[in-house]
This record gives structure tokens, sequence and C-alpha cells, in this order.
């Protein structure tokens, strides 16, 4: 607990001394506004409307945490569907990668048309770039359990399902999370560009009127709740990972 505080207080330092430095870079150099604005008038611009930028966050985190659960769920059940069944694994997992090859803004065009500009069309989307990583990295780890020892749990006459919850599982929740940190930053990418297609609140929303109203203040702003999400869901599922598998500190 002691030395998580003191990460927590280390990383707080950073942010601190890398703010001053973006604050100082810009008055002592001159730059100008519409190249990179002072930090302090990014924070002005949301303190002058909070609710905006709160409504936006809300939005988006509800967009990217409802499609970063399913892909997560669905993720794992695939993995360990394809682990069981091979044969399976070798007709659809290449469907899943060809899947991966369409560019996601095409995809979401196709989306949004499905399920209009509704909160569930952005969590697909970002269902969609959350899945798959999950799926491949539970089957890596499932694949990379030592057969010896599950043959030497079996001759002690353990189950198949006592054999994966008790062995294959645990041994592949490293190589999940893994894919779990990266669905992090996916899932909040996906969001963000299926609010681009159209939606009356959210990050990606805030972003494109700022883009319209050429303001780059309300741009930086925006990128600034967009990296604080990011941050957020990032640090959640690393302290998850640090709880489920608190042997891969060791690692």
């Amino acid at each position: 607990m002691k030395s998580t505080a003191m990460a927590a207080l280390r990383l707080l330092g950073g942010v601190i001394l890398a703010g001053l430095v973006w604050e100082a870079v810009v008055v002592g150099f001159g730059i100008r506004p519409h190249l990179l604005p002072r930090l302090s008038d990014i924070f002005a611009a949301i303190a002058l409307t909070p609710g905006a930028y709160w409504a936006g966050l809300q939005r988006t985190a509800a967009e990217t945490l409802i499609g970063f659960a399913a892909g997560t769920a669905v993720g794992i059940i695939n993995g360990l569907v394809f682990f069981r069944a091979p044969l399976l694994r070798d007709m659809l997992l290449p469907v899943f990668v060809v899947s991966q090859t369409i560019p996601v803004i095409a995809f979401g065009a196709l989306v949004v048309m499905w399920f209009g500009n509704t909160l569930m069309a952005k969590a697909v989307i970002a269902f969609y770039l959350t899945f798959f990583p999950v799926t491949v990295n539970t089957l890596l780890g499932l694949n990379s359990v030592d057969p010896r020892q599950a043959a030497l749990l079996r001759s002690f006459g353990a189950t198949p399902r006592q054999i994966l919850f008790r062995l294959q599982l645990p041994m592949a929740l490293p190589q999940i999370f893994v894919a779990l940190r990266l669905g992090a930053s996916l899932s909040l990418v996906g969001a963000i560009v299926g609010e681009w297609f159209g939606d009356n609140t959210g990050i990606g929303v805030l972003l494109l009127q700022a883009m319209y109203n050429e303001s780059v203040v309300a741009l930086w702003a925006a990128i600034l709740c967009a990296a604080l999400l990011g941050t957020g869901f990032y640090a959640l599922v690393a302290w998850a990972e640090r709880r489920i598998v608190f042997w891969g500190a060791e690692q």
C-alpha cells in the first residue's frame, strides 16, 4: 500500500512538473497560441464550460466501458473455444484476422447505419477493436501452459474443467492482461471515432466542434480530457492486474 501511494505521488509530481515545463516553454519562447496555447488557458477554457466537458467525459466513458467489457468477455470465450476446438480455430481465426484489416472508419460507418447515432453504436465500435487482441492473447496464454502439468493433474484424477480453472486459465492470465491493457486504449479510440459519425455529446464531438471552430485551446482541452480518460482506464486495468495476477509482479 505504501509503495502504491509513493508511486502515485511520484506520478503526480511528474504530471505537475510536465505542466510547469509546458507553461514555461510557451511563455519563455513566445510560442503563438494557435500553435501551442498555455496550459493555464486550456484549464480556463474547461472551467468556463465544465458541464460540456463533464458530460462528454461521462458519455465517452460509458461507451468505452461497455465496448471494453463486451470485447473482454467475447474475446476470452473465443480463446477458450478455439483452445478446445482446434478445427473451429482454424476455420474462424483467419476470418477474425481479415475482419481486423477493415479500417475502423469504414466499419464504423456501417455500424452507425445499423444502430443509428446511439450509445450502443459507439460501444460496438469499441468492442470491434477490443475483442480480437483478447481472443488472440487468451489463446496464446492457454497454449503456453506446459502439457506435462496438465498431465500431472489428470493423473491425480482432475477433470478437464478443474484443469482449465485451476491451471490453464490462471497461467494464461498474465497474457490476457497484456491484451486488456491494449484493449483499454483501443476501446477509447473506438468510442471517439464512433462519435465522429454523429452525436451530440462526447469527447469526439468536442474534438470536432473545436476543429470546425478553429479553436486550438478547445482542441487541446478535448485532447486532455481524452488523455485523462485513457489514463484512468489503463490505470484501472493495471490495478486489477496487480490484484488478480499478484505473482506477475515478480516477473
